[in-house]
This record gives C-alpha cells, sequence and structure tokens, in this order.
C-alpha cells in the first residue's frame, strides 16, 4: 500500500478527520488518515460511482 499515490480531498480541514483515496488500475481505495497502516475499503468504479452519486443527491444525509 505504500507505493499508491493516496489524496486527500483539498477541502480537509487538517484536524486528521479525513479519508484518502487511491486509484489504482480500475478500483478505488479508501483508509482513514489517522491510520494509514489500518483496514483499506476497496470498490469497483460502478460501486463507487454510485457512492459519489449518493453523496451529491443527498442519499446520506441524516
Amino acid at each position: 500500500m505504500t507505493m499508491l499515490n493516496w489524496k486527500k480531498s483539498t477541502r480537509s480541514n487538517g484536524g486528521g478527520d479525513c479519508v484518502e483515496v487511491a486509484t489504482p488500475l480500475q478500483v478505488v481505495m479508501v483508509r482513514d488518515s489517522k491510520d494509514r497502516q489500518g483496514p483499506v475499503l476497496s470498490f469497483n468504479a460502478d460501486q463507487w460511482t454510485g457512492f459519489v452519486q449518493g453523496i451529491k443527491g443527498g442519499k446520506f444525509n441524516a
């Protein structure tokens, strides 16, 4: 995982409550920026697109 190009949102406030994303090949990988050696979630392109569309559409608003 250390060779991946992890990116944090430009909207991150620097407080450490962020996720980082890497996109090797046809996969999107997500990890907690506070626990870089911890677990990584992996999504295919369709899953990630659906997730992002859900966020933009307010599907996950409380």
